[in-house]
Formats: structure tokens, sequence, C-alpha cells
């Protein structure tokens, strides 16, 4: 029994040692810059409602105004965040909506409303974390309502 206290007091000093040192390595947070011009704000008619939910359950992950919570501070909950983060802005990034061609538009909006109707955003990693992030069906009715609406809108535009 000695023996057995002895080593697991080690393997706690081993692993509290590991747990410091790994705090050296914290992936960078980063928020590019934003030109208003360029967002989806700017550049789409976002009504009050939609903007606000897209803002408490959409930009932490897609957009370059992501708020930081302290647990972003600590590895290896860190790199989890921020690939999180990184992966969102990759595959769709508000803050750099203007730099999108009108069929990718068109096709982001689609992506927006079948993402939110088959409950896949939210992450379900984000929401606990992230009280009012959970989407209620009126939420999801509310975007995609907003999103087939701009679709409509940018393909009657007419083409450049």
């Amino acid at each position: 029994m000695k023996k057995f206290r002895k080593v697991v007091k080690w393997i706690f000093i081993v692993l509290t040692c590991a747990f410091v040192i790994v705090q050296f390595w914290r992936p960078a947070r980063t928020n590019p810059a934003i030109d208003p011009a360029q967002t989806m704000q700017a550049q789409l008619q976002v009504p009050p409602h939609v903007a606000g939910i897209l803002e408490r359950s959409c930009q932490d992950c897609h957009s370059n105004a992501t708020r930081w919570p302290w647990y972003t501070n600590v590895t290896p909950v860190s790199w989890f965040v921020v690939d999180h983060v990184d992966h969102g802005r990759s595959h769709l990034n508000f803050s750099e909506w203007g730099s999108l061609q009108p069929h990718e538009k068109e096709k982001k909006l689609q992506e927006i409303c079948e993402q939110v109707e088959v409950g896949a955003m939210p992450l379900n990693t984000y929401t606990p974390l992230h009280p009012g992030s959970a989407l209620s069906p009126e939420d999801v009715k509310a975007l995609c309502d907003w999103a087939n609406a701009e679709r409509a809108r940018i393909a009657e535009q007419p083409t450049k």
C-alpha cells in the first residue's frame, strides 16, 4: 500500500509538471482586422433579430470578432478552441463576406440554413459553455427565412 501511494504521488507530480510545461505552447488566439465594408452585415440586409442570433450563436467561430473566454488561456483547451475557430472561419467568415463571389454567397446562405436545420450548428461542444447560444425552432426558422430571402435577392442582382 505504501508503494502504491508513492507511485500515485509521483504520477501526480509528473502530470502536474507536464501540465505547467505545456502552458508555454499555446496557439495564437487571433482576431484579424475587420474592414466594416466587407462584413456580412454591411453587404446583406440583416434584420436586428437575425443579427442577434448570428452574434450570440455563430460569430465566435465564424468571424474575426471572436470573444476569447478565460478558459482559452489554458492548454490543452486552447488547442481545441483555436482549432474550432480556425476551422469555422475557413468555412464561413462573416467578416470577409465581401471577398466571396455572388454564387459563393448564395451557397453559403443555403449552407447556413441547412446546418441549423439539421442541428449541426452551433456545435454541441459550444452551446454548454455559451448560455443562450442554442437555437430554438423559432431561431432556425428566422435564420432560414432570412437566408432564403437573401439568396433570392442575390440571384436577382445583375452579374457584373
